[in-house]
Parts: structure tokens; sequence; C-alpha cells
């Protein structure tokens, strides 16, 4: 029929989605020193640089030392990075060496694929905000003041971060077009978003810029779940990262149903 979608998915067939997963999840696992070890260690040096350069010039809140403040801002940034790099690579990969032909084959539905190439994502970039966190204890100890609050904020954020990298990678057709995309829209919202500063120590107008950033609100609401200390409500941020959240997934998994440049 016209109007039935690409991936649509044949019911008189076992599901591929459990095998699609383990792929994506042993495609970063068996490369873990380039996809995790080496996402911390560019953490560790930002640690290392900025800590040892403004402990004893800045506190944002009071009581919390400038490193325990930073590596919040760490985590959620190697995680957020390294969520989007997981699915957008994996696609760019499949379209170029032309094995994505491979997983339109098995039936699969499109909300198997997206949710294979999602969790994979997310799973991903825990693992690298997990890594920093353990490489921090070297340095201080960070209290955990609502585990909730940084578990939420953590899937919430990698799964913003998770849905934009299918889009890039169903977008890309060229690595140089991907590194466009991380370039000039990933790389400065994650480092333009209070990871090494709090707003309120920028001048009005750069304040207002900031609440435009949706990766603002991730690294607030999840340093809230360390401190008890935020510059906006916690739940104004799980509303704000909460919404683009859900906004991403039904256009990504809209692209996806429709098979958007798949067969290209």
């Amino acid at each position: 029929m016209s109007g039935t979608p690409i991936l649509e998915r044949r019911h008189d067939m076992g599901s591929g989605f459990p095998t699609l997963l383990r792929k994506e999840l042993q495609r970063f696992w068996k490369v873990g020193f380039q996809t995790i070890a080496a996402p911390v260690l560019t953490s560790l040096l930002y640690l290392l640089i900025f800590a040892h350069v403004l402990e004893d010039r800045v506190q944002v809140y009071e009581g919390v030392p400038y490193t325990a403040f930073l590596i919040p801002g760490l985590m959620m940034m190697s995680m957020l990075q390294n969520s989007f790099a997981n699915p957008s690579s994996s696609l760019i990969q499949s379209r170029i060496t032309g094995n994505l032909v491979f997983i339109l084959l098995p039936p699969l539905s499109h909300l198997e694929i997206y949710g294979a190439y999602l969790l994979a994502a997310i799973a991903r970039g825990l693992c690298c905000g997990v890594g920093v966190w353990l490489v921090s204890m070297f340095f201080i100890d960070l209290p955990v003041h609502n585990a909730a609050w940084l578990i939420v904020f953590s899937a919430l954020s990698c799964g913003v971060m998770a849905n934009l990298g299918i889009v890039a990678g169903l977008w890309s057709e060229k690595f140089d077009q991907l590194a466009a995309f991380q370039n000039f829209l990933i790389l400065p919202a994650t480092l333009l978003s209070g990871v090494f500063y709090s707003i309120h120590s920028l001048p009005a107008f750069w304040q207002s810029v900031s609440h435009w950033n949706p990766v603002f609100y991730m690294i607030d609401g999840f340093r809230h779940g360390f401190f008890s200390a935020s510059d906006v409500s916690p739940w104004h941020s799980l509303a704000v990262v909460t919404a683009v959240f859900v906004i991403l997934s039904i256009h990504t998994l809209r692209l996806v149903a429709r098979g958007y440049k798949l067969r290209n």
C-alpha cells in the first residue's frame, strides 16, 4: 500500500530488537578505551586545569568548593556529548559502509529501531558520567543530596542528546556534515550552559540567553541532586527537559517511521 510506512513491522517473524540493541551496546563497549576512557580523561583534564586555577578564587554556592561545583557539570557534559555521538556515528558509518541494509531487512518496527539506538546511547552516556564521578573521588568527596534527581536528569538528558544523535545520523551523508552538526550545535550548547560557572555571574543579557538553552536546565537540575542548590527551580528544569525530550522523541520517531534517508 502506498500509505504504508517502509518500516512497518512484519508480525509473522520474530523481533530483531534484542540483537540490534546488543549490537549497539557492544559497538561502544568493545572499544571502551576510546568511547568511555577517552571522554573521562578529557573531563579529568578540565577538572585539573579549572580546579587548579579557580579553586581559591570562585565560590558559586555557599559551602560548596569550586571543584565540587565543577564535577557535576563535567559529568553531564560528558554524558551529553557521548549520548549524541553513539547513534550519530553508528548511523553514518552504517550508511557509508553500506551495511545499513542489514538494519532494514530484519523484522524491526520503527519503534524497535528507535528504541535500540536510544537505549544504547543512554547507556554510553551513563557509563561516561559514572566514569567521571569515580575519577573525581580521588580529588574530592562529592555529596549526594537526592539520588532521584540525579537519575531522572541523567536519563532524560541523555535521551535528549540520543534523539539529536539519531536525527544527525539520519540527516548527515558525510562525516563533515556530522562534524558541523556537532561543532556548531552540540558543543556550543554544552560549553555555554553553566558547566564551569553559574549563570548569575553573567550580565543580564547573557543570563536571558542562557535561559533559552535547554542544556542549562539539564546541568542545573542535575547539579541540584548533589547540592540541593541551583540557579533555577529543579521542577522548572525538569519541566523544560521533559518537554524537550518528548518533542524530540516524537519528531525522531516520525523520521524513522518514514525511513528518512534510510534507503538512500
